[in-house]
């Protein structure tokens, strides 16, 4: 897809709408874009290449909209190989084009690719510069979002900020859905981890005016900066989005599905603003991560297995935990028939997150409810309503 952005920023970016798993773990039922751009000045330069799957697609845009013309610099923002998939490719048709990057950009390089670019580095710093004839592009070091050698570059003429993977989402260009929903689960199931140095970029941002976010994936953002900056300000801190009540249940047989269903019902019938459920055995896993950072108040419901935690719960606590969960409050149910261990288990794994409430009343099944509605669950619906 070639397409202009302004006057002298074209958009030469591909889609990949046959991709199924994004890292080859995160669902995109709507695949993946690859964003790439290019500033036509007085000298010509390429921000990103893109995956190997589409590097005929990108070369092909990459001359159409540079025509007779040959580009002067490549800039390396992000060194994951759905970017670099194809430097090899562009740096041998344009045999005299620099490459510009920071140290650690050019020491991952070399970690992915044997193909020699050494005499054709130009290796910037925090704050430096390049000069394209009407326009000086401003380099600046953003570590770990959500790699290393991450940085991102503003163009104060056209006022766009090239921001790596921050600001981006799943699914290719041409899907008509809300940005936030699938901004949401790929920040927090990217990012997310890293929400401290996610807050340092947005101080850099607060200092810019900026008119554009082009980002490395998803749509190029050109209205509203300031939601966008404001959802990541948001996200990065780790306060909770909305006011509402998510349901994580993990269940074996059945029963304790039903239970969490029940406790659903009871809370909407007792005025909850919003419960979200989810399957942890057979939902997409990125969602309930999304979802268990969007809202204030979270319900786990698990068996008991093998006197441990069933398999899917403990993987979704385990990817809470990597993902730096924390400031929420979290309730327990759980099933067993002759020794239920889930609570206890779960509520130890909490432990070793940040700032977690877990409230005092535990729901606790042995077996089944059989249609019945104890009173701890009564009694844990009120709480969570408080």
């Amino acid at each position: 897809m070639v397409k202009n952005i302004t006057d002298s920023v074209i958009y030469i970016g591909c889609d990949d709408a046959d991709l199924d798993l994004f890292e080859s773990q995160f669902e995109v039922p709507n695949g993946m874009a690859y964003n790439s751009y290019a500033i036509m000045d007085e000298k010509i330069c390429i921000f990103e290449t893109a995956d190997n799957r589409k590097s005929a697609d990108w070369l092909s845009n990459v001359k159409e909209a540079l025509g007779d013309r040959k580009p002067d610099y490549l800039v390396i923002s992000h060194m994951e190989p759905d970017h670099t998939g194809t430097v090899q490719a562009i740096a041998e048709m344009f045999p005299e084009m620099k490459i510009v990057g920071n140290a650690k950009t050019f020491a991952f390089y070399d970690q992915f690719y044997s193909y020699d670019i050494s005499d054709r580095k130009i290796v910037v710093k925090e704050g430096e510069t390049l000069n394209l004839g009407s326009r000086t592009l401003t380099f600046t070091m953003t570590p770990m979002v959500h790699w290393p050698e991450v940085m991102m570059t503003y163009d104060s003429k056209d006022k766009i900020f090239f921001t790596a993977d921050a600001f981006g989402k799943f699914g290719t260009l041409d899907t008509d859905e809300d940005w936030a929903c699938e901004a949401r689960r790929y920040y927090f199931n990217i990012v997310g981890k890293y929400g401290a140095q996610v807050q340092s970029v947005i101080k850099k941002a607060d200092t810019l005016d900026i008119q554009i976010i082009c980002p490395l994936h998803g749509p190029v953002l050109t209205e509203n900066i300031s939601y966008y900056i404001d959802k990541y300000r948001v996200w990065s801190s780790y306060e909770p989005e909305d006011k509402g009540i998510f349901i994580a249940y993990a269940s074996i047989h059945g029963n304790t599905a039903a239970a969490a269903m029940q406790l659903k019902e009871l809370l909407e019938s007792k005025g909850a603003e919003k419960v979200s459920i989810a399957d942890l055995s057979r939902e997409d896993i990125a969602e309930a991560v999304e979802d268990a950072f969007r809202y204030d108040r979270m319900v786990l419901a698990c068996s008991t297995y093998n006197m441990g935690l069933f398999t899917p719960m403990e993987r979704f606590l385990n990817l809470l935990k990597s993902k730096d969960y924390q400031k929420r409050t979290v309730a327990l149910m759980e099933n067993g028939t002759w020794a239920p261990a889930a609570a206890r288990l779960m509520k130890t794994q909490l432990e070793g997150m940040k700032n977690i409430k877990v409230l005092d009343t535990v729901v606790s099944i042995k077996s089944s409810l059989k249609g019945e509605i104890p009173d701890s669950m009564v009694k844990l619906a009120d709480e969570l309503l408080k």
